[in-house]
């Protein structure tokens, strides 16, 4: 959110908010290509000349697009919820959350989220597919599972909103979490379908806290004390030049007009990290440089992924857009360049 953004599901009923930022139903689209996309927690990729995006939604949400303007609605990944997520997670219905897409040797893995309202009763899982083209014969969705779980009282984070990163020699991470303890990287195994490391001490690489030792900081009002109110989420490592950079979203998603997502970043000369802000402060005591906020247009923005075409990068993300009626999520994507001194910057729609 990937608030959990990792998803603080809000509900819009005054007063209420339930933490695992989710947003409501989307509306239904009418058939053929549109313009103006209702997603939340959006990723994209390109096969050939088409590009494909996905995003939170029943069965996880896929749309393909020849231009990045219009976009025609595909069939969800998954037709009905996977057996192994309704019986890690009991309340799982089969909305997923914060997909991540990438490319390796031959196959596109998808990770994925699945969660219970309020708690971290999270799990990760991955599936993977050798094309994103429905029309292919080869094509087909291989669940492969779970691949990290979190548990209340046990693990005091949250795995869900998972981003997948390579290091230079080839060994895959897996960056993930929102709110608890704040984002953690696990290493996985070469194939990338399942840990090679414990999860007894994963490494904080962001928090809102400037005390890593510290309990939870309280809950906001109207959120559950199972979160607590350290509102981060929705982590994003992308390398640029010698550094790795860690985009996130902090604050609430999810509330429409009251909505106060927002995207941080910080970098490192690791992709452990430590991440830095631009004043030096690390995100794991509560750095984090403001990339992109809220405006007049867009209430709220958030819940990021960079990916680059033709040698230009680009912001995807997700904003609760102020000329809509209900302030629903909409798709945006935006020109991401680099200042002087390597910092990303964020562009015209």
């Amino acid at each position: 959110m990937k608030v959990f953004c990792q998803l603080l599901v809000a509900l819009l009923t005054p007063g209420l908010t339930l933490w695992a930022q989710i947003p409501p139903a989307l509306p239904a689209v009418a058939p053929g290509p549109v313009t103006d996309v209702p997603a939340h927690d959006p990723v994209m990729i390109r096969e050939g000349g088409t590009y494909y995006l996905f995003h939170t939604g029943l069965g996880i949400a896929v749309w393909s697009s020849p231009d990045r303007v219009h976009w025609t609605r595909e069939k969800p990944v998954f037709a009905a919820p996977p057996a192994w997520a309704v019986a890690a997670v009991p309340t799982f219905k089969g909305h997923v959350w914060a997909p991540d897409i990438s490319y390796h040797a031959g196959q596109y893995y998808l990770y994925y989220s699945v969660s219970a309202f309020g708690k971290n009763t999270s799990c990760i899982g991955v599936a993977t597919n050798v094309t994103l083209d429905s029309r292919d014969p080869r094509f087909h969705w291989e669940d492969h599972g779970k691949v990290i779980q979190s548990v209340p009282g046990v693990t005091n984070w949250n795995a869900i909103d998972p981003n997948l990163i390579a290091a230079d020699d080839g060994t895959p991470w897996l960056v993930f979490g929102s709110f608890w303890e704040g984002l953690k990287l696990v290493k996985l195994t070469p194939d990338r379908l399942a840990l090679a490391e414990p999860i007894d001490h994963l490494p904080t690489l962001a928090s809102r806290q400037t005390d890593p030792t510290a309990p939870n900081p309280p809950a906001t009002t109207g959120n559950p004390v199972d979160a607590g109110g350290n509102a981060i989420e929705a982590p994003f490592i992308f390398k640029h030049g010698e550094q790795y950079y860690l985009f996130a979203s902090i604050d609430y998603c999810c509330r429409g007009a009251q909505s106060t997502y927002k995207m941080i970043v910080g970098r490192a000369k690791a992709l452990a990290g430590p991440y830095t802000d631009r004043a030096g402060v690390p995100l794991a005591r509560g750095g984090g440089t403001i990339l992109l906020a809220g405006d007049a247009k867009w209430y709220g923005v958030g819940h990021c992924a960079v990916c680059t075409f033709d040698g230009v990068d680009y912001l995807v993300f997700h904003g609760y857009d102020a000329s809509d009626e209900k302030a629903r999520s909409k798709l945006r994507i935006a020109p991401l360049t680099w200042d002087a001194e390597g910092w990303p910057v964020v562009g015209g729609p």
